[in-house]
């Protein structure tokens, strides 16, 4: 994840932009911050369900296959 330095800049710029609104560079530094929180937060993700197995009721494996390959490629 993001440094709390920039998790406070994010929340500082929304709470600004809800009530006087930002200069033309504040909304860029916003864009910027959420781009990069964004893929952060993608990448976290895609770990977490790299680590996860799918199971049906009766306890078979029926992770995708498209994951499986996914850690397959990871391993090696």
């Amino acid at each position: 994840m993001l440094p709390k330095e920039k998790m406070a800049r994010i929340n500082t710029l929304s709470r600004k932009s809800k009530t006087s609104g930002l200069s033309p560079e504040e909304k860029q530094e916003q864009q910027s911050l959420r781009q990069e929180y964004l893929k952060a937060f993608r990448g976290s993700m895609k770990n977490t369900l790299k680590g996860v197995t799918v199971l049906d009721p009766n306890g078979n494996d029926v992770t995708p296959e498209k994951l499986k390959e996914e850690r397959r490629r990871d391993l090696h």
